[in-house]
């Protein structure tokens, strides 16, 4: 039961809900741009992508410079498959949901990433 609890716990937390709503939307994010939509530092989000990763949600694929974080619809794990299937319907008449989904379609990672260096 630890695998389960594990899990539940990374979807227990607003930021994560959003992130992985966010990648439903536009699968393929960096960092820098989950950041920016949340509104919070670094290594918060940071965190809160590795707790998501930890519990087997997300994976992360290198693009260049960019190293992208994606959804883990694939995973061997059928708790995570139908997890991610049932999130796919909730909340998306949420306000903080319908607001980073229209902050998604402007985002710009190089205008982001660029400020940064």
């Amino acid at each position: 039961m630890k695998k389960e609890v594990k899990i539940l716990k990374a979807v227990a937390d607003e930021n994560r809900l959003r992130i992985l709503k966010m990648l439903q939307r536009k699968n393929g994010l960096c960092v820098c741009e989950i950041q920016t939509i949340l509104g919070i530092g670094q290594s918060t989000t940071s965190r809160h992508l590795k707790i998501l990763e930890d519990a087997d949600l997300i994976r992360y694929e290198r693009e260049g410079k960019w190293i992208n974080c994606y959804l883990n619809e694939k995973s061997k794990e059928s708790e995570i498959t139908n997890l991610l299937k049932i999130l796919s319907d909730w909340l998306e008449k949420e306000e903080k949901i319908l607001h980073d989904k229209k902050k998604l379609k402007t985002i710009n990672r190089n205008l982001i990433c660029s400020q940064d260096t």
